[in-house]
């Protein structure tokens, strides 16, 4: 449609278990996998910040995480 632009759904999600680049390059690897899912993963404040034009169930983004070797300890939606 014209002159409608759809919203970016900006999702925080608290990531357990990363100790290093190497880490968060894995999680954020994985994250990017998510269809339409643009993710930069935070070592030092261990979260992830997921942007996307549609919305992600939290069951995807933790087994996405679980199956990269890591824990979510906290999904919000900004």
């Amino acid at each position: 449609m014209f002159g409608i632009k759809k919203e970016t759904i900006e999702i925080t999600v608290g990531i357990e278990g990363m100790t290093c680049g190497h880490c968060s390059a894995r999680a954020e690897k994985a994250l990017n996998t998510l269809p339409g899912v643009k993710a930069k993963v935070f070592l030092e404040d261990k979260k992830a910040v997921l942007r996307s034009k549609t919305d992600i169930g939290d069951d995807e983004i933790r087994k996405c995480i679980e199956e990269a070797g890591y824990s979510v300890t906290e999904i919000k939606r900004v």
